[in-house]
């Protein structure tokens, strides 16, 4: 029997498959499922070779009612485990007759679903606490506290902050939405670089001033042009300081350097970096590959108090990736943390 047309087209197909025939041995792999089942398996009885119970029952169910069998697999590759779409099928010809196998990696689209799970209980997380808060206090004012002056006075303010809480959620939330929808476009703007970072360092100098925090504002030049988007840079500049000086550590001094150089790897050309450094209690490296997940927090209690939503740095990673620019964080306990930002320059 002349396998070769057979081996060809399972070589050709762009996803991993192999086939099996009526003597339940494996006659061919491609490559692709040879990356996830091994090597050296042709010639072998299918379950002696493969040994995974929803695989090999999967052939022997389309063996026994000749029919077409599609279900879901898991198996690990390396140390990821990793989801595959499995279809079955039978395949006939005059001189050969067996079971064509095919897999699809679903992984990323489960990875997505998770994801969206995640977001949804972690907004429900964020948005049940001050509305059980809310809920509480109208019910106190209701009843109880209703002729108390004092203590409605207190209630309120307190309903005032968990009021503004949901609203900043909610903001950030709407925030995030549109950077990811523009995420593909690119900006093109013109500003410059040194002119916006002076307009965030003035607006913030309140809010520096009350947490005893010297801002300072170092440049190599005082005219650097890139293309981008105004508001949303205005976003990662005013993000990036104003958590600097929220997390500095009283008394200490945040430095934004603005520097050039004349060729970055990580854009490929001329670039403009803005480097945020604080002197604060710095954070555990542990933590840093996840401080752009949404919602996900160092310090929940402490965050939370200063008005964090757990989405500013989130926003910032995507706005930055809409400029073609890239973020990078260093940070050790005790030694303060640095933010760096690397956008393409003029």
């Amino acid at each position: 029997m002349d396998l070769m047309p057979i081996k060809t087209m399972v070589d050709g197909l762009p996803l991993a498959a192999m086939v099996v025939d009526q003597s339940r041995r494996l006659i061919c792999l491609n490559a692709l499922a040879e990356e996830i089942w091994g090597t050296g398996l042709s010639g072998r009885h299918y379950e002696v070779a493969l040994r995974n119970p929803v695989l090999t029952g999967a052939i022997a169910e389309c063996f026994r009612d000749q029919k077409t069998f599609q279900t879901r697999i898991s198996t690990t590759i390396g140390t990821r485990e990793t989801t595959f779409s499995l279809k079955v099928a039978l395949i006939q010809g005059e001189s050969f007759s067996g079971v064509l196998a095919t897999f699809v990696d679903v992984s990323p689209m489960e990875d997505v679903g998770q994801m969206r799970r995640d977001f949804v209980a972690n907004v429900s997380h964020e948005l049940r606490t001050p509305l059980t808060a809310l809920l509480g206090f109208i019910e106190t004012l209701r009843g109880p506290a209703k002729d108390d002056e004092r203590a409605r006075d207190r209630f309120l303010g307190i309903m005032e902050t968990e009021a503004s809480r949901m609203n900043r959620l909610v903001h950030d939330l709407l925030s995030l939405s549109r950077v990811e929808s523009e995420e593909r476009i690119r900006p093109g703007d013109q500003l410059d670089v040194y002119g916006k970072l002076q307009t965030v360092v003035k607006a913030l100098g309140p809010i520096a001033e009350d947490n005893g925090i010297r801002v300072n504002l170092i440049a190599s030049e005082e005219e650097v042009m890139v293309n981008g988007d105004a508001d949303q840079l205005y976003q990662v500049f005013t993000n990036l300081i104003e958590n600097a000086i929220k997390y500095g550590g009283s008394g200490g001094d945040v430095t934004v350097t603005l520097s050039v150089v004349d060729r970055d790897p990580a854009v490929r050309g001329p670039a403009v970096r803005i480097e945020v450094k604080d002197q604060g209690q710095g954070i555990d490296p542990i933590h840093i590959p996840r401080l752009t997940e949404r919602f996900y927090r160092v310090d929940s209690h402490r965050s939370r108090a200063m008005g964090g939503t757990g989405l500013g740095l989130a926003i910032v990673k995507h706005i930055i990736n809409r400029h073609r620019g890239r973020m990078q964080i260093a940070s050790a306990l005790g030694e303060g943390s640095t933010f760096t930002v690397t956008l393409p320059r003029l």
